[in-house]
This record gives structure tokens, C-alpha cells and sequence, in this order.
């Protein structure tokens, strides 16, 4: 009888646990994806004998369109990459070519980053891609966070796992540990400067270590965004690569 109570009691707790994640990862959603969104942002690549500091404008819509166009320095001044649901191209205005990126070279990195375009690719909700468990609770930064163990449900997932470390207050990530099935840990970020925009939290600081490169990462930050903004449809055509 003992037994049973005890089978009953971990299986309405396990389903708890896993409603009650799942809230917690729609309301990160709710935070981090939009409609649409547009920004500016500078991204810092912290080398070990120095670092680089590039800026951009991009346009998201939804999950499936994206355009990107750097700003500086003049090295890379006005290449711009559009990403089409899961096709991606990339403009040089040094060569006046446009390439499409597809395979194994979406796992390349941006310019020298920590990011690779596949990271860039797959702006997916949360909730779309994984299933999540709560596993404990922590402090990171002096704020109070749940710690989320997320497994892939789909099979195209850029990631096999992660750990996410979400403020139990604003419901945006604070730490995130992404893993391969292996359970190699491959990448790390630290998120933080979360700021209210349009009634949503959002982190504006962003810090990535790829684990398997040299260096100190690379510092992602957002000096100007908005969401729900009407972006003009021509912003996602290849004709916009070369304007």
C-alpha cells in the first residue's frame, strides 16, 4: 500500500513539475520572441590579444525572416545576411557577391564569434523546441532564478539540452549551458542589464563562451530595440542584399 501512495505521489509530482516548468517557459517566450522586432547592437569579440567591436541594425518577423546589416567598422560595413525560414544568405560588398549558406558551414562562426549562424538561425520559442523540468532553484547575481533542465522534442534542435538558469520574478534567462546528446557542454552564456521594453523584460547584455574556442567570448549588446514595429516587406527579399 506504502508503495503504491509512493508511485502516485511521484507521478502527481513529476506532472506538476512538468506543468509548472512549461508555464515558467511560456512566459520566457513571452518575453524574449515577438511578432516582429528591430534593434541595434554592438557585438564585442573578446580575443586574447585584443578584442574587435562590430555593430548592426537588424529586422526580425516572427521566427522565419530575418535581415542584418553591419554598420562598422569599415571592414565590414555594409554586408548584410538574410535568413528566409532555413535558408540563409550573405552579402559582400568587397566581392559583390551574394553566397548561400546551407550544411555543415551554418556551424561557421560570424565573424569571428562565439555565435554561429546556426544560433542565428534557429530564433525559435523555447516551448516549440524542448520539454523542460524544473531541477532546483539557485542564486545567480543576487536574484532568486529556477534552474530549467530543457531536452529536445524536435529533431532539428541546434542543441540536445540545456540548463537555463530564469528569474523567478521577470521570467527572463540569466545563464544558459547548452549541451550536445553526448552531454558535452559546448557553449555558456551569461545574460544580465535586463531592461522593460514595451511592458516586457529583456536582457540587453549578452555574453557567450564558446567552450570548445580560445578566447573570452564575445559581449552582445542591444543599444536600440523595439518590438511590434511594421517593418516593409521589401526588407525581406534578396533584392535588399545589394540596395
Amino acid at each position: 500500500m506504502k508503495t503504491t501512495i509512493l508511485i502516485l505521489f511521484t507521478l502527481v509530482f513529476s506532472g506538476l513539475n512538468a506543468q509548472n516548468a512549461e508555464q515558467i517557459l511560456e512566459k520566457v517566450d513571452a518575453n524574449m520572441s515577438s511578432e516582429n522586432r528591430v534593434f541595434e547592437s554592438s557585438m564585442t569579440i573578446l580575443g586574447r590579444r585584443g578584442s574587435r567591436t562590430i555593430t548592426s541594425r537588424s529586422y526580425a518577423e516572427g521566427t522565419k525572416k530575418s535581415f542584418t546589416e553591419y554598420l562598422s567598422p569599415a571592414s565590414e560595413k555594409g554586408t548584410k545576411m538574410l535568413k528566409l525560414d532555413k535558408q540563409l544568405w550573405i552579402y559582400s560588398p568587397s566581392t559583390d557577391r551574394t553566397i548561400q549558406l546551407s550544411g555543415h558551414m551554418l556551424k561557421q562562426s560570424v565573424m569571428g564569434s562565439d555565435l554561429s549562424y546556426e544560433d542565428m538561425m534557429d530564433d525559435r520559442k523555447l516551448t516549440d523546441v524542448y520539454e523542460a523540468v524544473i531541477s532546483g532553484e539557485e542564486i545567480i547575481n543576487g536574484r532568486k532564478t529556477w534552474l530549467l533542465t530543457l531536452t529536445a522534442r524536435v529533431s532539428d534542435a541546434t542543441y540536445y539540452s540545456q540548463k537555463v538558469w530564469i528569474d523567478t520574478e521577470r521570467f527572463v534567462p540569466l545563464k544558459q549551458e547548452l549541451y550536445a546528446k553526448s552531454g558535452k557542454l559546448l557553449k555558456q552564456t551569461k545574460l544580465s542589464e535586463v531592461i522593460k521594453v514595451q511592458g516586457r523584460w529583456f536582457p540587453a547584455k549578452v555574453i557567450y563562451k564558446d567552450m570548445l574556442k580560445q578566447g573570452d567570448g564575445t559581449e552582445f549588446i542591444m543599444t536600440k530595440i523595439s518590438f511590434d514595429q511594421k517593418i516593409p516587406e521589401h526588407i525581406f527579399t534578396k533584392a535588399s542584399l545589394k540596395q
